[in-house]
């Protein structure tokens, strides 16, 4: 039943009697009196057993060192408005599995606020952030100055930033009618897009085997399957309420209800990290804009933590701005020299299969490392000047080992 108040949580049921003829009135009072009762007695064991406080496998994790006995003792009864997300939802992969370095994910943005207790230590301790830190975003591309260095040999460019609707549930918690809601609003928005922007919107359920093929020739199309979306709960109702929309250039992408609601893509071959940084500041607008004029919502901004996204290590900018480079020299002289190295420069690098160069194993996906605390702006700004940092210091590296 949906039935009156308790009805959105998923946990009120409509129970009656089962037989009509061949008993008395009475004896079916007496049976559905005595069978609520026996219900109800065996309902408060399977509660104890629940609200358990749960072994943690992820020892190390931040879940383990923030969510105490005390912490969940006093929460794990509790379940948010928007999608009856509990705490016990939000660590299950910090429960699950044993390689967890933050182990939590929201199920919506009231998760965020109803379990700040575990939460708020956690973001700050992962962010470095302060208790009464304020996020700021700035999408001004006209204050970024310079770009990558036209010689570096850079195979592409690609940023992405997460998003998500309000009033809606994050991926782990979202209900299935949510989800839909979510995709019809984004489908019918993305017909208000122009110029470059203008594209088509490709639903995974019922996607024809061509275009199927297509987004996986092309590295868009998202899969099923993933172990930690799978237990956070981001799988459900699988593939219904998901898809993949993409410009005619297919340089501007947007996921839809993936790990967030929408993902919002610019990439492009090349180095010019301004150029995608500026058509990302456009898709953006024209995605709030449309969804805005389409349904009178926003999107989630937190005045504390920016872009509300369902796993805290995204939330601010949530945005990862990388490039595909080649750096032969920092190579033979060592990734963890280039991993300290990146370090140092606020960046992140990672190995990649990708493109033409990958294989020769001298190729990086080198990106931002900070997510919140940072505006937009200045996270790229960081990336540019890092990359040309890295590529300048990579002659000079190669030129050293011609010499030796």
């Amino acid at each position: 039943t949906r039935g009156e108040s308790g009805g959105q949580t998923g946990h009120t049921y409509d129970i009656s009697n089962k037989h009509r003829l061949g008993y008395s009135e009475v004896q079916l009072v007496q049976t559905m009196i005595d069978g609520v009762n026996k219900l109800y007695e065996e309902d408060l064991e399977l509660q104890k057993k629940m609200f358990a406080f749960p072994v943690i496998q992820s020892t190390h994790s931040l879940v383990a060192k923030h969510v105490t006995k005390e912490v969940w003792d006093k929460l794990c009864k509790h379940t948010t408005k928007t999608a009856g997300f509990t705490l016990a939802k939000a660590i299950a992969c910090a429960v699950e599995f044993d390689n967890q370095h933050c182990g939590i994910y929201a199920g919506d943005w009231d998760s965020y606020k109803d379990f700040a207790e575990v939460f708020d230590p956690i973001i700050q301790e992962y962010h470095g952030i302060s208790a009464d830190a304020k996020h700021t975003s700035d999408m001004d591309f006209s204050k970024i100055t310079g770009n990558v260095n036209p010689d570096a040999p850079v195979h592409s460019t690609r940023i992405r930033v997460g998003r998500s609707i309000d009033g809606f549930g994050l991926s782990p918690g979202i209900t299935k009618e949510q989800r839909v809601g979510v995709e019809k609003l984004f489908s019918s928005a993305s017909q208000k897009f122009e110029g470059e922007l203008a594209g088509t919107y490709y639903p995974l359920t019922g996607m024809e085997e061509s275009v199927r093929q297509q987004l996986v020739d092309d590295h868009f199309l998202f899969m099923s399957g993933d172990r930690n979306l799978t237990v956070a709960g981001m799988e459900r109702d699988w593939p219904e309420g998901r898809g993949i929309f993409h410009n005619k250039d297919k340089t501007f992408l947007v996921w839809v209800n993936e790990e967030d609601q929408l993902r919002i893509i610019s990439m492009e071959k090349g180095g010019d990290v301004l150029g995608v940084f500026k058509r990302l500041a456009a898709g953006i607008q024209a995605v709030g804009d449309s969804v805005m004029a389409e349904s009178g919502k926003g999107f989630m901004l937190d005045e504390k933590y920016g872009y509300v996204h369902s796993c805290p290590t995204n939330l601010g900018t949530g945005m990862r701005a990388s490039v595909h480079i080649d750096l032969p020299g920092w190579t033979a002289h060592g990734v963890d020299k280039l991993k300290a190295r990146c370090e140092e420069l606020a960046l992140q690098p990672r190995g990649t299969r990708g493109e033409s160069g990958g294989q020769t194993g001298h190729t990086y996906d080198i990106s931002n490392k900070h997510r919140l605390g940072y505006s937009e702006v200045q996270l790229v700004q960081t990336m540019i000047d890092g990359v040309n940092k890295l590529y300048e210091e990579d002659l000079e590296l190669q030129a050293a080992q011609k010499a030796e």
